[in-house]
């Protein structure tokens, strides 16, 4: 999730589509793995396991992304919440209750959910779309995925959508699943729009971003991949009132879980921003290893309060250069609508 927004607005035009209740297929491709080197790729089998951590709830894109990874990634074993809403009106674990509902939508009751920790909840918006009777969901973000991890030996695909407060606390209190990480993680940048201060996920928590990049840099973690905002925040990703998905997901006969992400894009509109950029599904289409986000190989270093540079010396990480943003919006149409496929050639 990015905070920062512009106002500015070009929806497309496309007219005459509507969402189709059953999942497309998507077939996974190989995904890379330190091996020999800190860059190489090995595939993903079916041993592998796919966790979405998430501050959902605020900005749509979080909602969007996990629809298409329920829908998309049948290794989808997890969902854990970060940022999440304490005691008050918005009531305790709201995101990751929100999670709970749009997954069960999806039909995705097999994927549990877990409350993180919680934060500064600036930006929430799901209130009025978890009833009161939505029942909290567990609050033990390392045993949860130590119970995922359990039941597959291979890697675990950790896709980071908002902080990283819980991956930090995962290699703090479960070392030994470290070696089987594979990271992606939507946030730094190396020019950031607003020089003075980091990049929204990374600020949030950034003595998190410091333990991640610690843990790369003694060699617990092999080197994630940040999806960086310079790449994320564009106006070609943007959806907001009238664009294509938007009238889809509303349409009269869209099926639940369509509904509710569009009343979740009206409460967003409404209450923040005239439109959504998907910062999140793109990292997930990477985390995917699909073909519209480049990386490159590049020595990161964190300053005190978050802010990321290129540094001689510093871990090296991949980061990522462009993206081809046409062809990823027609692959997240054909995620979400009928006619089309999951796969990067839709």
């Amino acid at each position: 999730m990015s905070d920062e927004w512009t106002r500015h607005h070009d929806p497309h035009t496309t007219t005459g589509l509507r969402v189709e209740e059953t999942p497309a297929p998507c077939p996974r491709g190989g995904r890379i793995r330190p091996q020999e080197s800190a860059f190489a790729r090995v595939p993903s089998g079916e041993n592998t396991v796919v966790i979405i951590d998430t501050d959902i709830g605020g900005d749509p894109d979080d909602a969007i992304a996990l629809a298409v990874a329920a829908r998309c990634a049948p290794a989808l074993e997890l969902v854990t919440t970060s940022d999440e809403t304490g005691p008050g009106p918005r009531r305790p674990g709201l995101r990751a209750r929100f999670a709970r509902i749009l997954l069960d939508r999806l039909g995705r009751p097999d994927v549990p959910v877990a409350a993180g920790a919680g934060g500064e909840t600036r930006y929430v918006c799901v209130e009025d779309l978890v009833p009161a009777s939505a029942p909290p969901q567990g609050g033990d973000v390392i045993a949860a995925v130590r119970a995922v991890a359990a039941t597959r030996p291979g890697p675990i695909d950790w896709v980071g959508l908002g902080p990283l407060t819980n991956l930090a606390l995962l290699l703090a209190e479960a070392p030994e699943l470290a070696p089987r990480l594979r990271v992606t993680q939507m946030g730094g940048a190396l020019r950031y729009r607003s020089p003075e201060r980091a990049e929204h996920n990374f600020r949030l928590d950034v003595p998190a971003v410091h333990a991640v990049f610690a843990a790369v840099a003694d060699g617990r973690l092999a080197p994630p991949r940040f999806v960086t905002s310079e790449i994320t925040f564009v106006p070609d990703t943007e959806i907001g009132p009238g664009h294509t998905l938007h009238r889809a997901l509303s349409a009269p006969a869209a099926p639940a879980w369509a509904s509710l992400l569009a009343a979740h894009l009206d409460e967003w509109f409404a209450r923040f921003f005239p439109g959504t950029r998907q910062h999140d599904a793109l990292a997930l289409s990477a985390a995917l290893d699909l073909p519209f986000v480049a990386f490159a190989p590049t020595p990161l270093a964190v300053d005190p309060i978050g802010r990321t540079t290129a540094a001689d010396g510093a871990p090296a990480v991949r980061v990522s250069a462009s993206a081809e943003y046409g062809a990823f919006m027609s692959w997240l149409e054909g995620v979400l609508l009928p006619g089309r496929s999951c796969s990067a050639g839709a």
